[in-house]
């Protein structure tokens, strides 16, 4: 029997999502805790990779279990085992071959800038040093819908077959007088993209970078004429979406 975890996390004390040789991940500790409380090795399928440093306020994964479980007990159980930094919202049943990642319809990403230093966001909002244009920025964001392949926005070396994507929304907004947020979601994310879109509408917003040339980066499909990713402590995986077929 398969089933959904929904699951929010803080990725500062990670090297990402993803199971890594060198440090402790958020799918490591997550399989761990369920591991201990099934009393069997059990599997967990992400619904992406978020990178190093990188937080999700909504993450869902897939277990597979030999029977029936009571989905309410064991988020509860889950969250007694697993560290402060990582918290179980929910357990949903769902089909055999409902697959957390590739049945995923959309992806939603959130990314903070400060305009101004602050102590008490500093782990989860990047402040750039110049000035940024956001209204020049918003209209570089724009032209990402006229386009699908982003091969100018991926970590080089990537075991894709393709880097097409549909982006369905892309925009900054002003969350209060010192701070904003690049909120955009698609239907997949390559490995690095939200970062490395940012880091590019930020040459933009800099003066550094025309509209004209914005859409010459996406069109040249090569990464080194993209801007430098941003760092990760400021992006968050807010909403993954899911048919609603899926669920039992």
């Amino acid at each position: 029997m398969r089933y959904f975890i929904y699951l929010a996390y803080d990725g500062t004390n990670y090297h990402g999502w993803q199971i890594q040789p060198n440090g402790d991940s958020v799918q490591e500790t997550l399989m761990r805790a369920l591991s201990t409380f099934l009393r069997q090795e059990i599997e967990v399928v992400g619904a992406g990779r978020t990178d190093a440093g990188v937080h999700a306020r909504l993450m869902v994964a897939h277990f597979d279990f030999g029977r029936e479980l009571d989905c309410m007990m064991v988020a509860d159980k889950l969250n007694r085992l697993l560290p402060p930094d990582i918290a179980v919202y929910e357990v949903k049943r769902v089909k055999e071959d409902a697959h957390a990642r590739f049945d995923a319809t959309y992806r939603t990403y959130k990314y903070y800038v400060a305009t101004r230093k602050e102590p008490f966001n500093r782990h989860y909002a990047w402040r750039p040093y110049n000035a940024l244009d956001f209204d020049k920025m918003n209209e570089a964001a724009r032209t990402l819908f006229d386009y699908t392949d982003f091969t100018s926005f991926s970590k080089l070396h990537t075991d894709v077959k393709t880097n097409n994507c549909k982006i369905m929304h892309a925009e900054w907004t002003k969350v209060n007088e010192t701070e904003w947020v690049f909120t955009v979601q698609a239907d997949r994310f390559l490995r690095n993209m939200v970062r490395a879109i940012v880091g590019t509408l930020v040459e933009v917003g800099r003066g550094k970078l025309t509209i004209e040339g914005f859409r010459k980066v996406i069109e040249n499909k090569d990464r080194g004429s993209a801007g430098s990713s941003v760092p990760g402590h400021a992006l968050f995986l807010v909403d993954v979406g899911y048919p609603d077929d899926l669920f039992i």
